[in-house]
């Protein structure tokens, strides 16, 4: 599963349609039923917003619980290295859900069928080949070739080179670009 990760991000009130226009002289207009809905307003580097796209499926923690959302507008400019997207909330709010609260989102990119993925290595784009060490038994490490598919903020898919149950070390090893095995410790 693909999904673009972000923190702190925002909790917002969204206003029906005839709400929207602010009176003069008043901060913010709630109509006079008290309609007011809350959506999350997340903040997503620019980096990772590519792929993003109306009608994707989305989780809001608001630290007090999950809540499930709806992406439904992608704001077109970036802003500080970010892109601005909203998410309507679509279950019940937790309790202690409030306009203004921070909330940590993920939304859902693509759903891969059985798919054998690993923490995104230092050094690893999607789709490309990369050399990693894979942890023996023995307490030794063994370079590997591994063929990488498509990546999250913080996994990647596995097409070849590892199994299920294999550990491998993803931190950055160029320092033991001329070994092929080394002792861990």
């Amino acid at each position: 599963m693909s999904k673009a990760f972000v923190k702190e991000s925002e909790l917002e009130e969204e206003l029906p349609p005839a709400a929207q226009a602010e009176p003069a002289g008043a901060k913010n207009y709630i109509s006079p039923a008290g309609y007011a809905r809350l959506k999350a307003e997340l903040k997503i580097a620019e980096t990772q917003a590519k792929d993003l796209q109306i009608g994707q499926v989305a989780s809001i923690d608001t630290r007090n619980g999950l809540v499930a959302g709806t992406v439904i507008r992608i704001d077109p400019s970036v802003q500080n290295g970010t892109r601005t997207v909203d998410v309507s909330l679509d279950g019940a709010l937790p309790q202690g859900a409030v306009p203004d609260l921070s909330v940590d989102g993920t939304i859902e990119l693509q759903r891969l069928a059985d798919a054998l993925f690993v923490g995104r290595p230092a050094f690893g784009q999607e789709q490309a080949t990369v050399q990693l060490f894979k942890v023996q038994a023995s307490g030794e490490a063994t370079r590997v070739q591994v063929q990488l598919g498509v990546s999250s903020v913080n996994t990647v898919e596995v097409l070849s080179g590892l199994t299920v149950g294999d550990q491998v070390v993803l931190s950055d090893m160029s320092a033991w670009d001329n070994f092929d095995r080394v002792r861990l410790q």
